[in-house]
């Protein structure tokens, strides 16, 4: 797979069902989101239905079929924080290892400079080996940890707070 056969582009209701699809690998997994609820279609739908055009979702297709998305989203509701977002990447565990990740997440670096954000930020499960290199190498830089944010299985997790500061 080449990375020039990816073809990235903004999400419609009918990708609900992939986007739940791959949401929930990532769910079951417990290395990239303290959610513990599987998503169904209809609630992917209706949490694409309510996004606005500063925080877009997309998704990756490769051949015909999603094999990732992403988002930008809304870091605080306050208007101070409007130049700020956090973000979501996520890539169907067949298709994992191959790049996928960077070219979407390179995408919404993109994207974000291009809507005017001042900057991007994430929490990151310091055990998500995948993820914390993805993001290091697009220059995100550690701020902090919160110890013991929240807890999966009955185990407390630790997340790593990481930001990038985008071209202005």
């Amino acid at each position: 797979m080449s990375n020039s056969d990816i073809h990235i582009r903004i999400a419609t209701a009918e990708d609900a069902v992939a986007i739940a699809e791959i949401y929930n690998q990532g769910i079951r997994d417990r290395v990239a989101t303290f959610e513990t609820e599987e998503r169904t279609p209809d609630e992917r739908a209706a949490w694409l239905a309510a996004r606005d055009d500063r925080h877009p979702v997309y998704i990756a297709e490769l051949d015909g079929s999603i094999v990732a998305w992403g988002s930008l989203n809304a870091f605080n509701p306050r208007p101070a924080y409007r130049w700020v977002a956090d973000f979501s990447v996520y890539v169907d565990g067949a298709k994992r290892g191959h790049g996928l990740g960077g070219k979407m997440l390179d995408h919404l670096i993109a994207e974000a400079s291009r809507l005017g954000f001042h900057k991007l930020v994430l929490a990151a499960f310091p055990f998500n080996a995948a993820g914390m290199h993805l993001y290091q190498s697009r220059g995100f830089r550690t701020v902090g940890i919160y110890h013991e944010q929240g807890q999966l299985d009955g185990r407390w997790i630790d997340t790593i707070i990481m930001e990038k500061m985008l071209a202005k």
